[in-house]
């Protein structure tokens, strides 16, 4: 069902409008202004689905309401002035009928609304499905903040920022920190490497992921790979395979 505005400051027009609107099925409630400014005022406390404007009328004329009334209301623009159907349309609007209204012109003046009401329905439905996936896929790609790392007897949380770059050691990977302390973790290279954030961390070798901020130099070397300088002065290897790479380690 949709819900109507009639904004018009002659009664009899009014009454018009709202007997015509009684034939049509799906029309839900009708709402009256006999200004723009009242008009204006209603619109915004009711939200309508469509809007019928008179041209002139005290306080906004109706050219003036159109660009303020909410966004998701269509108008149709219901008026005895045939001079305005260009500014109208300038204006979004779905139509431009003129009085006396006949029936079925009026008619099909509300099933275009209502064809447009649907349309902005049908957007916003696809603009927060849109949402809710990005929401989702921003869920499920979210990456460690912090490692848990295991120790005898008590549990040691590592801030992902404070790390350098992680070495491969086996079933282990030690993780070498900022401030030059190095942390064996029992997990592999490569299940830390689905754990961590890849605008962050770079795996350039199959031995070593390294945190992209710390790269402050590439030597490019005989064999095809780099060698890759950090700024705590470590020096790893950025392997052949990887070369595709370079562009993450230098954006």
């Amino acid at each position: 069902m949709l819900n109507i505005l009639i904004a018009d400051d002659e009664h009899l027009a009014r009454e018009t409008l709202k007997l015509l609107l009684s034939e049509i099925p799906y029309i839900g409630k009708v709402y009256e202004a006999k200004d723009g400014t009242e008009a204006l005022k209603i619109a915004h406390e009711v939200d309508p689905d469509i809007v019928l404007l008179d041209v002139e009328m005290p306080g906004y004329s109706g050219l003036e309401l159109a660009k303020h009334l909410p966004e998701r209301s269509t108008v149709v623009f219901a008026t005895a002035y045939n001079d305005y159907a260009v500014e109208a349309f300038e204006l979004s609007a779905a139509d431009y009928i003129l009085k006396p209204f006949e029936d079925e012109r009026f008619e099909l003046a509300i099933e275009r609304a209502a064809e447009r009401v649907r349309d902005k329905e049908s957007q916003h439905f696809q603009s927060l499905q849109e949402a809710f996936q990005q929401l989702l896929r921003e869920k499920q790609s979210e990456y460690r903040k912090r490692l848990v790392i295991k120790d005898p007897g008590r549990i040691r949380l590592i801030d992902v920022e404070t790390i350098n770059y992680i070495a491969g050691a086996g079933n282990y990977a030690e993780i070498h920190l900022n401030d030059g302390k190095t942390v064996l973790h029992r997990e592999t290279l490569c299940e830390l490497e689905k754990q961590l954030d890849p605008s962050l961390f770079v795996r350039i070798h199959r031995s070593s992921i390294v945190q992209r901020k710390h790269v402050v130099e590439l030597r490019p070397n005989d064999k095809g790979d780099y060698s890759v300088i950090l700024d705590c002065g470590e020096t790893l290897t950025l392997s052949r395979r990887n070369r595709a790479k370079l562009d993450e380690l230098t954006c």
